[in-house]
């Protein structure tokens, strides 16, 4: 697995390795609490009359009225019609589900009509709604509240019409009384008319009313101005209703960048960031029975004894012996769950594992709890909990801090998902107030990254070319394929291998597949596969030319320039990576090999050095690339030019071949139509 930018790399293999066996997706989406499904969005143009025709299925009517009540309750009803325009709409919409947390949540689905184009009708009975736990918890009772409704729609055709009503009430939320929302109008010509209500208690909206709770705001964007904004009631039964009459396809296209944290509408009753970050102390501030420690020594009885430090014990047994129920971060989930039951059940949610080894930990190591956003500049956003999508957990050591994330079971010490590295956090259990809250995430590993590459390849005669494949690396690929195969049944393990074959610029048939302990993170990680490629070389041809059968090395290109200035973007490396690939190829007797010449490159921020061999038949390549620094200046872009020039140059040299007893065209030819010779 060679150099990519790293978080593409983990997003694509990890997503399609996912894809294809277990689904992570889907557990990633059990608590997604939008009552109506999302239409998979279509590249449309908005103000084509066409457009809608030409989508599976055209939204006429999205519907939505939210109604909070200052106890922080809430009832949203969304309203929804929906033309059916080509069979991919049919299965689009032949099954709707819709998910929700049964300790605070609940669904009436009170409507669901086909209009059919024939002209008759009929409606789904409350006996064709189905009530579950969502799959992601099946096997998990601790957390079967996290649920889904789904609908199984009958008869559907092109040009129906589906037209549905679904109702969530929440009580008792978690972070009660506060209550916060973002909503984002469409804009992808899927929804013709949105209308949007928003019906809310005046009393929690009212500034310099004395309450440290009334202390509510709301953002909304100049591109969605409200359409009307009326005031009823007085006392504390005044209301506050804004309405939006949209026509999707006259909105702009939406300038919001997601790091921005913007959205089309936004409103919370959290004064500040320090009082969500008083709330969420208050709900870690869990005091443990001296038993915790007791029976975590049992269950730990049978880990290895070593010196070990005792956080790393602890962060080794809550990662892998503690199975993670991959649920999406839900904050009311801190302190709700006894540490005694998350340690005898054996499974936990990420919030339970973050929390029961903050508890281990804490009586030996200070221990801060992390909220990561994507967002670039939270602190100066609305303060609310939407803006979160991750846990973690902030060691102090003498020299760095150590970042965990215990739910990837996997993740060696001191090790996170890259894409989170750089990125903005709250911090909790820390004494602290306004920016000081807030600290980024270091980009650094606590070991450096490596990858070696070993290829053994041998050309049949016949053209064939069989190689042994090996991999060992530390670093972000690590954890990346670590996942991977962790997360995939063994006899999946050959199609993990094609993926990372496919991704290096392989082709061929995976023979075989297997890979060291994903569990075993004091260690490099390696993986070793067996592919074989038909007709690698057609000894027809004259002369005969081959790449050399190594993995592609993929560097960064060169940048464009800043959105919106006419400067250049400076060259992001990713994290420093010391890359070597080398092959040693046997070629079939009698064959002889021309060479290409080898390359040396040598810069501060990267350097590359290629060289070719060959002895008694047999080739060795060998390539090795050094990212030394992070990011290379704009004003360097021609140096970085010519460095990359050169990389891409060498690696599209081909070794020639001359086989002594290769059969010629022309004999080839003579055997298939002898009457030629004469």
């Amino acid at each position: 697995m060679t150099r990519m930018s790293i978080s593409t790399r983990y997003r694509v293999l990890l997503a399609a390795t996912c894809l294809l066996f277990w689904t992570v997706a889907l557990s990633s989406r059990a608590q997604d609490r939008s009552p109506a499904p999302a239409p998979q969005a279509q590249p449309a143009k908005p103000d084509a009359a066409s457009t809608a025709a030409e989508t599976p299925a055209q939204i006429e009517l999205l519907e939505t009225k939210i109604r909070f009540e200052a106890n922080g309750d809430s009832r949203k009803e969304v309203h929804t019609r929906v033309r059916i325009n080509s069979e991919l709409g049919v299965r689009q919409f032949s099954h709707l589900s819709f998910n929700f947390n049964r300790a605070y949540e609940s669904i009436e689905i009170p409507l669901v009509h086909i209009l059919h184009k024939s002209g008759g009708s009929a409606d789904i009975l409350p006996s064709g709604i189905t009530d579950q736990p969502n799959a992601a918890v099946a096997d998990f009772a601790a957390y079967q509240d996290v649920r889904v409704k789904s609908i199984r729609i009958l008869g559907l055709e092109p040009a129906d019409v589906l037209e549905y009503r679904v109702i969530t009430t929440t009580t008792h939320a978690a972070l009660a009384p506060d209550f916060w929302l973002d909503h984002n109008f469409d804009r992808t010509g899927v929804v013709t008319k949105e209308i949007f209500e928003l019906d809310l208690p005046a009393s929690r909206f009212a500034a310099g009313s004395g309450s440290s709770t009334d202390t509510g705001q709301i953002r909304i964007s100049a591109e969605t101005p409200v359409t009307s904004k009326t005031e009823t009631g007085s006392g504390d039964d005044a209301r506050l209703l804004y309405r939006w009459n949209i026509a999707p396809s006259d909105l702009p296209k939406s300038s919001f960048d997601p790091a921005s944290g913007d959205s089309d509408v936004v409103l919370t009753t959290f004064g500040s960031w320090d009082q969500l970050q008083r709330r969420m102390q208050t709900a870690l501030q869990v005091h443990p029975s001296a038993e915790l420690w007791t029976q975590a020594a049992s269950a730990m009885k049978n880990a290895a004894h070593d010196q070990t430090p005792q956080e790393v014990s602890y962060y080794n047994f809550v990662s892998t012996k503690i199975r993670t129920v991959d649920l999406p971060l839900d904050l009311g989930r801190f302190g709700k769950r006894r540490y005694s039951d998350i340690l005898s059940s054996g499974f936990g949610s990420p919030e339970d594992k973050i929390s029961l080894y903050t508890a281990l930990t804490s009586r030996t190591k200070p221990v801060k709890t992390l909220l990561v956003t994507a967002v670039e500049a939270p602190e100066k956003q609305l303060p609310r909990p939407s803006l979160f999508s991750q846990v973690l957990v902030a060691l102090d050591e003498s020299k760095r801090a150590i970042y965990l994330d215990p739910d990837l079971e996997v993740a060696p010490w001191g090790v996170i998902r890259p894409d989170l590295r750089g990125k903005k956090a709250l911090k909790l259990g820390a004494n602290c107030a306004g920016e000081s809250c807030w600290m980024t995430i270091s980009g650094e590993l606590p070991f450096s990254s490596t990858q070696r590459v070993n290829v053994d390849a041998t050309i049949t005669p016949d053209g064939t070319l069989d190689a042994k494949v090996k991999y060992t690396m530390r670093g972000d690929n690590e954890l990346l394929l670590r996942i991977a195969f962790h997360q995939s049944p063994r006899d999946k393990w050959k199609e993990v291998a094609q993926l990372m074959s496919l991704s290096d610029g392989f082709r061929g048939k995976i023979l075989s597949a297997s890979a060291s302990d994903p569990y075993a993170t004091k260690n490099a990680f390696t993986v070793e596969y067996e592919i074989s490629q038909s007709k690698f070389v057609d000894w027809s041809k004259k002369p005969v030319r081959i790449p050399a059968p190594l993995p592609v090395l993929t560097v960064p290109d060169l940048p464009g320039k800043l959105e919106g200035s006419s400067k250049t973007a400076p060259i992001d490396l990713g994290t420093p990576l010391d890359v070597e690939t080398r092959v040693t190829l046997h070629l079939p007797s009698g064959t002889s090999v021309e060479l290409p010449t080898g390359t040396v490159v040598d810069r501060d921020y990267a350097t590359f050095v290629s060289r070719y061999n060959t002895n008694s038949g047999v080739v060795t390549a060998i390539r090795h690339i050094n990212f030394l620094q992070r990011r290379v200046p704009p004003d360097r872009k021609p140096d970085y030019a010519a460095f990359l020039h050169a990389v891409q140059t060498d690696q599209a040299q081909l070794f020639t071949l001359t086989r002594a007893d290769a059969p010629t065209q022309t004999t080839t030819e003579a055997k298939s139509n002898p009457a030629k010779t004469n």
